[in-house]
C-alpha cells in the first residue's frame, strides 16, 4: 500500500472501532431497519463514495483504494458492510451515468450519508436473470407510471430513493427495452414485506411493490431503453465491493479462533500445537492472501480501463475467490473453536450466517464461472497465440492424423 492508502486504511479502521458494539446486536436481532447513524458518520468523515468526484463529496481516488477501505468495513459483518457500500454502488450509476443535476440532487446527499439509496433490481420471477424484467414504465407527457415488484431490496423499508430497472418498450429485444430510474420514496412506492433472513439482519431488506408510481421524467438516468450499459457498469461495484468486504469477515472470524486456539488447551497443550488446527490456520490465511491479491490485481484493472472484457473475467474471479474463500475461512474458524463455536459467546456464528448471502448476491458465484469462462474463451480464441504455442512442443506434434476433433 501506498502511504495514502495506509492513512485511508488506518482513518477506516478508526471509524470501524467507534461503532457501538449494541448496534451490530440491535441488527442481528432485527431491532433496527437501517442502521441510518452508522451512515451518517461515515460520510461525516468522509468515508462513502471514495471513486466520486470532490465537486460531489467524494475524494477522486480508485478502485485500488476502495477496496482498502471497504475490507476495514468487511469485518463488522455484511449488514453493516452493505450499508457503507450501497453509495458506492448506487452512486456509481450516478456519476457514470446521470448529470450534474441529477448527481446534485441526489449523489452529493448520498455522499453525506443524508440520504440512503436501495437498488432495485431482483424481480420475484427472476433473479440472475436480470433481462427477464417484468416491472413497466409507461412514459405518459412529463411523467413515467411504473408498475411492478422488486424483491430481496436491501434497505426497501428505509431508504430515501431507489435505483429501479423497468421495461420502457415491451415489443423491443431484451437487451434494448430496459430503463433505469431514479425512484423516490412516495406515493405508490411501499414496502409490502420484510423478509426473515438467516444473517445479514437489520438492513430492511423487503419487496417493494410499485402502484403505478408516478416518476417524473428528469428522473430517468441515461437513455430510454439504454439500461443494458447501465447494469453491465454497475456489475463491477456490486462485485467488488462484495469481494473487498468477504476478506474482512473472513480475516475477523481467522482472528478470533487464532487468539482462541492460542489460549485453549487440551491434553495438556494448547491447541494450536496440533496440526489439525495449526493447518487450518494456515489455510485460511492463505485463501485470504490471494484473495487479497486477486482483489487488488482486478481493481488496478478496473482502474487502468484499458481491457473491459479482463476486467470483468478478474472481477468475476475476485467475486467468486473471495466470496467462497470468506466461507471456507468462516468454516474453518468454527472447526478450530469447536462447540463454542457454535453459540453466541463468540461471534462466529453470526458471520457464517452473513457469510452465506455472499455467495449468492450481485450475481451467484456460478453466474461468476459463466463470466469467466467466457470471458477467457475470448480472450484466447480471438487470435493467434501471442506467446509461445506450446502445443508443438510433443514430441509426435507433427502427427496431424491423430488430432481428430469430429
Amino acid at each position: 500500500m501506498t502511504e495514502d492508502q495506509r492513512k485511508l486504511r488506518d482513518d477506516t479502521r478508526e471509524f470501524v472501532g467507534s461503532v457501538p458494539r449494541q448496534l451490530i446486536l440491535d441488527m442481528d436481532a432485527d431491532r433496527v431497519q437501517y442502521p441510518r447513524d452508522f451512515v451518517l458518520e461515515a460520510g461525516r468523515r468522509k468515508l462513502l463514495g471514495l471513486r466520486f468526484p470532490a465537486k460531489y463529496g467524494g475524494r477522486g481516488l480508485g478502485w485500488k483504494d476502495e477496496v482498502v477501505a471497504i475490507e476495514e468495513v468487511g469485518v463488522l459483518g455484511t449488514s453493516l458492510a452493505c450499508a457503507y457500500v450501497m453509495p458506492s454502488i448506487v452512486g456509481e450509476a450516478l456519476n457514470a451515468f446521470g448529470n450534474n443535476e441529477q448527481n446534485e440532487r441526489w449523489l452529493r446527499p448520498l455522499l453525506t450519508g443524508e440520504k440512503v439509496a436501495a437498488e432495485a433490481l431482483t424481480e420475484p420471477r427472476g433473479g440472475s436473470d436480470f433481462f427477464g424484467t417484468t416491472t413497466e414504465a409507461r412514459r405518459e407527457g412529463d411523467h413515467y407510471i411504473l408498475r411492478g415488484q422488486k424483491r430481496f431490496i436491501v434497505g426497501a423499508a428505509k431508504s430515501d430513493f431507489f435505483l429501479v430497472y423497468a421495461r420502457t418498450s415491451p415489443n423491443g429485444s431484451a437487451h434494448q427495452s430496459i430503463s433505469a430510474f431514479i425512484v423516490e420514496r412516495g406515493p405508490g412506492v411501499e414496502a409490502e414485506y420484510l423478509y426473515g433472513l438467516l444473517g445479514t439482519r437489520g438492513g430492511g431488506t423487503g419487496r417493494l411493490v410499485l402502484r403505478d408510481a408516478q416518476v417524473p421524467a428528469e428522473n430517468l438516468l441515461g437513455k430510454e431503453n439504454g439500461a443494458s450499459e447501465i447494469f453491465y457498469r454497475m456489475m463491477i461495484p456490486e462485485r467488488m465491493t462484495s469481494a473487498a468486504g468477504a476478506i474482512g469477515m473472513g480475516r475477523a472470524a481467522l482472528e478470533v479462533a487464532t487468539r482462541y486456539s492460542d489460549r485453549r488447551k487440551a491434553f495438556g497443550e494448547k491447541i494450536r500445537k496440533f496440526e489439525a488446527i495449526s493447518f487450518k490456520v494456515a489455510d485460511s490465511i492463505t485463501l485470504l492472501d490471494a484473495a487479497r491479491g486477486l482483489v487488488h490485481a482486478a481493481a488496478c484493472t478496473v482502474d487502468t480501463g484499458d481491457d473491459p472484457n479482463r476486467s470483468r473475467r478478474l472481477v468475476s474471479e475476485a467475486k467468486k475467490f473471495a466470496t467462497d474463500s470468506a466461507w471456507q475461512v468462516i468454516n474453518h474458524a468454527m472447526q478450530i473453536m469447536g462447540g463454542i463455536g457454535y453459540t453466541s459467546v463468540y461471534p462466529i456464528e453470526r458471520l457464517l450466517r452473513d457469510a452465506r448471502l455472499i455467495m449468492i448476491w450481485t450475481g451467484t458465484n456460478e453466474v461468476m464461472d459463466l463470466i469467466i469462462q467466457h470471458e477467457y474463451y475470448r480472450e484466447l480464441l480471438a487470435a493467434p497465440p501471442q506467446t509461445r504455442d506450446t502445443e508443438a512442443d510433443a514430441q509426435e506434434a507433427h502427427r496431424t492424423e491423430e488430432k481428430v476433433y469430429e
